[in-house]
């Protein structure tokens, strides 16, 4: 695509823009699309491969200079183009096509690593991926059925989290089983012991079930130390109260308080 503006997309780079909406294309092209200001300029700054850029005018006035000196090809297209390509309820002012990068899993666990097991809500993956980035978790691992890590959702949620974190989809049990014996890993449970009072140590696996049905049974008993957020709730008039915590939300809390442990003193 060469370096110069245009104002009509043509059925090709339409249809391609289109096609990176869905998994299967994704995987064939190894592509995703990373749309809005604050997503494409943190993917221009990391050292992701940016394949393309289609921005409106106004964007571009600012950062043109910047797409010309890193050689990305980049068309500029009206608010009316934007909106047939966006994925979003509402045209953003810039869309960029990035190349799906190699996965890297950690061969050796040196901190702490989120492991995510069949997350299926884009909100729910995205959100921890940035929980990963605000404590400094560097790894997060999935299962092969958790929500596609490059679905469009997923991208938006992590707030460019994505740029700087290290995510991978693997078989968990596998993973899990190749680990050392004396691997820690952290499993959250409705039921189990009381993370405010449980040993932490400052390196393990962090494993966070599925919203609705929690850690599956195969991954149950990979599990050294169940631990628990406790609580508060009171019974209602009628004994009601919530049975769960979202799971970004255990998942911030959880991240929370191994942080609060200082490395070293932690008990």
């Amino acid at each position: 695509m060469p370096n110069k503006k245009i104002f009509l997309l043509s059925g090709n780079q339409l249809k391609h823009v289109h096609s990176l909406k869905q998994k299967k294309f994704r995987e064939i092209h190894r592509q995703f699309l990373a749309e809005g200001s604050k997503l494409v300029k943190e993917i221009l700054e990391s050292p992701f491969r940016v394949i393309s850029v289609y921005a409106m005018a106004e964007w571009l006035k600012s950062n043109e200079n910047s797409l010309l000196s890193k050689n990305i090809p980049f068309l500029e297209v009206s608010e009316k183009e934007m909106a047939r390509i966006t994925a979003l309820s509402s045209p953003s002012p810039v869309l960029a096509i990035a190349e799906i990068p190699e996965q890297t899993i950690p061969d050796n666990i040196t901190g702490l690593v989120l492991a995510l097991d069949d997350i299926r809500d884009p909100g729910n993956l995205g959100t921890i991926i940035r929980i990963a980035d605000w404590f400094g978790i560097a790894s997060v691992i999935c299962s092969e059925n958790t929500v596609d890590l490059y679905n469009p959702k997923v991208i938006q949620a992590t707030m460019g989290s994505i740029f700087r974190v290290k995510v991978a989809s693997v078989n968990l049990t596998e993973f899990l089983s190749s680990l050392p014996a004396d691997t820690k890993i952290y499993g959250t449970f409705t039921r189990g012991e009381n993370i405010y009072s449980a040993r932490l140590d400052a390196k393990g696996i962090i494993l966070i079930g599925n919203e609705s049905s929690g850690i599956s049974p195969g991954l149950t008993e990979k599990v050294t130390d169940r631990i628990c957020i406790p609580s508060h709730a009171g019974s209602g008039s009628h004994g009601d109260h919530a049975e769960s915590l979202n799971a970004s939300i255990a998942a911030a809390i959880i991240c929370s308080e191994f942080r609060r442990r200082k490395e070293g003193s932690l008990r």
